[in-house]
């Protein structure tokens, strides 16, 4: 199996993803489409659903690599939820300054989902552009209320 590349819709951007099977190899945000297939979860996820990403794999992060522990505790903020520069740093044990390089450099956002990660007086960069950080955090949180709805009304489907 080869190496897939395509793209889907997440407002006024198309989010592009290269991927084989469970393994993302890179995704980015375009304002121009790439006729191809995105694997359904990452469609639903874009789509508004509650859905857990992080059974793909990281093809774009090797082991060892400088950054590895703080994309590990930015995999461990959960859906609908944020977490500080300034938290991760702490749990990862550097800088916030370094968690802004690393995440400057996360070639897997959404799978590694640095839109998570905001600013102590603000909600932080995000590229190509802020309001795609914006617009992600406000589709959690709707996703979260929704299901939260759900499971107080005994419904889990």
């Amino acid at each position: 199996m080869e190496v897939i590349e395509g793209s889907t819709r997440f407002g006024l951007w198309y989010v592009h993803v290269r991927w084989k099977g469970t393994t993302i190899y890179h995704v980015r945000f375009s304002r121009i489409p790439v006729d191809g297939p995105v694997p359904v979860s990452l469609v639903q996820y874009l789509s508004g659903r509650e859905v857990d990403l992080s059974t793909f794999i990281c093809g774009a992060v090797p082991p060892g690599e400088h950054y590895a522990r703080i994309y590990r505790e930015v995999q461990q903020i959960p859906y609908g939820e944020t977490a500080t520069y300034s938290e991760v740093a702490e749990r990862a044990g550097t800088h916030p300054r370094v968690v802004g390089q690393a995440l400057s450099r996360n070639l897997l956002p959404l799978i590694i989902p640095c839109h998570r990660v905001v600013s102590r007086s603000g909600i932080g960069g995000f590229t190509p552009d802020p309001a795609i950080k914006e617009e992600l955090l406000k589709m959690e949180g709707r996703g979260k209320r929704r299901s939260r709805r759900k499971t107080e009304n005994g419904d889990e489907s």
